[in-house]
């Protein structure tokens, strides 16, 4: 279970990152692992540009933001359509965190924080 633990490590790594998922339940399941800056592309009515518009008005010029979307088809294509979006409007994007997730194999962000009780129950 080495690798979990370094995981957990990872994560406490990127608490100062600016989170950008794609709905609520993913603003709570890191909320509860206790990422502050976490925003959510999807809000009702409001169109994904003017979205990422919105966020990168909370976010200060030398945070680093990561996108986490879900690493299934949905996500990856959300993805692919908003950072462009980030980078114009110049964020200062780091997929690190994004990466660390992927090699775990979380798809899910929502299921981050179960996954992580888990490991805490093995620990």
């Amino acid at each position: 279970m080495k690798y979990n633990q370094e995981l957990a490590g990872d994560i406490e790594r990127f608490k100062d990152y600016v989170l950008i998922v794609e709905g609520k339940k993913d603003v709570t399941a890191l909320k509860s692992l206790g990422f502050d800056k976490v925003y959510a592309l999807h809000l009702t009515g409001v169109p994904l540009r003017e979205r990422v518009e919105q966020i990168m008005t909370y976010v200060a010029k030398k945070e680093r933001v990561c996108i986490l979307t879900d690493i299934d088809r949905r996500g990856k294509l959300l993805y692919e359509k908003v950072k462009p979006i980030f980078q114009e409007l110049g964020a200062r994007l780091d997929s690190t965190f994004r990466g660390i997730l992927i090699k775990a194999q979380i798809s899910h962000i929502e299921g981050l924080s179960t996954f992580m009780q888990k490991v805490n129950q093995i620990e």
